[in-house]
């Protein structure tokens, strides 16, 4: 594949791709609301692009990490529904106001600062609830369920929603899923009517059961696997080609890359590839003669990545090519049709996710397809 300006890499983002995503588990979770998770950068396929494309696809509820990234998705998607899943910063009440920004409070201190705004300005703003029903991560407590309800009562405020977070639903058959699920039901029998949130998008796939009123797709609307062991249905978004900077001839017992921790076994062929861990390609896909490392398509082909991945350049083995050999400025496959997202998380020892919002390095972005 020749590059567009024959200097950078590209970034491909399919939003078509990312729209059909968010429709067919639209499909999945029929009878419940369907969010869209956009949270670091859209999973690193851009904010404002793909909040976008997902409104326009029928998402209109979304999911921020943080209060910037909810102001980002508002200057997107004005009419948007907004959480914060990291809840209400400390001070930061005015600012998730006039943003109409829903905090996901998961503390009593961030539930009394809420409720003290609200009074202060004779104003019920929405806001949901998380309780920690087994990650020990942000939440509150099971048994601050009652006093939490109480003090709503005791206001009159209900909350938009309550929510918990599954911790092993890409193991569908995890323990910890019946678990949480049976937690998540006793707490809200403290809070009747109030619409409810559980699942992930691997919650999503695991059934109905953990769908109640809202699911939130994250990881799958992107293409990265939500759920181990099975064939990932989902299309893929993003696509990576960097250029091939020089082919050259390399030894038998010569050594590649830094700490010369790979020898060759044969007389080979090397393509140097500008493309390194400054870019997002992590220093664990290096290849040495004990473990291989990540994979890297040239012409189609499947080539190792050979030597130290450094800051900014890679080795790949293109022996096998024969007289089929690249020439400068051609483009190599980080992330495409070839290898997925979640093949270079594996070989990474990571998930895709981490695959995914890792994509910025020195690239070119470029957006393809209609949400329409």
């Amino acid at each position: 594949m020749a590059l567009a300006s024959g200097l950078g890499g590209q970034l491909t983002i399919d939003l078509g791709a990312l729209a059909r995503n968010w429709r067919a588990l639209d499909k999945v979770s029929a009878g419940s609301l369907t969010a869209a998770v956009v949270k670091a950068d859209a999973y690193g396929t851009g904010i404002t692009q793909s909040s976008r494309a997902l409104y326009t696809a029928g998402a209109r509820f979304f999911f921020a990490a943080t209060p910037d990234e909810g102001m980002a998705v508002r200057a997107a998607v004005p009419d948007a529904h907004i959480f914060v899943l990291n809840g209400l910063y400390p001070g930061a009440a005015n600012l998730y106001v006039r943003q109409n920004l829903m905090p996901v409070l998961s503390s009593m201190e961030m539930l009394e600062e809420w409720l003290a705004k609200c009074l202060e300005r004779s104003e019920a703003y929405p806001a949901a609830l998380h309780f920690d029903t087994g990650m020990n991560r942000l939440g509150f407590r099971l048994n601050e369920a009652a006093i939490v309800r109480g003090r709503l009562e005791q206001l009159g405020y209900a909350p938009q929603m309550v929510m918990s977070h599954l911790a092993c639903a890409d193991q569908p058959n995890h323990e910890k899923n019946r678990t949480q699920l049976a937690l998540f039901q006793s707490v809200m029998a403290q809070f009747p009517g109030i619409p409810a949130s559980l699942a992930n998008s691997a919650g999503l796939m695991t059934g109905r059961d953990y769908h109640f009123q809202m699911v939130r797709p994250g990881i799958a609307l992107y293409g990265g696997r939500a759920v181990t062991g099975r064939k990932n249905p989902m299309a893929p978004v993003v696509t990576l080609h960097v250029p091939i900077l020089q082919v050259k001839e390399a030894r038998t017992g010569e050594s590649v890359g830094y700490g010369a921790t790979y020898t060759l076994s044969r007389d080979s062929r090397l393509a140097i590839i500008s493309h390194g861990y400054a870019d997002g390609f992590f220093r664990s896909l290096s290849g040495n003669n004990v473990r291989p490392g990540g994979k890297v398509a040239v012409r189609g082909r499947i080539c190792p990545v050979v030597g130290r991945v450094s800051m900014d350049l890679l080795v790949v083995d293109i022996t096998e090519l024969g007289h089929d050999l690249p020439s400068p400025g051609e483009g190599a496959e980080i992330v495409g049709p070839t290898i997925s997202v979640d093949d270079q998380a594996d070989a990474g020892g990571t998930i895709g996710y981490e695959v995914l919002t890792s994509l910025k390095g020195r690239y070119g972005r470029h957006y393809v397809g209609s949400a329409d």
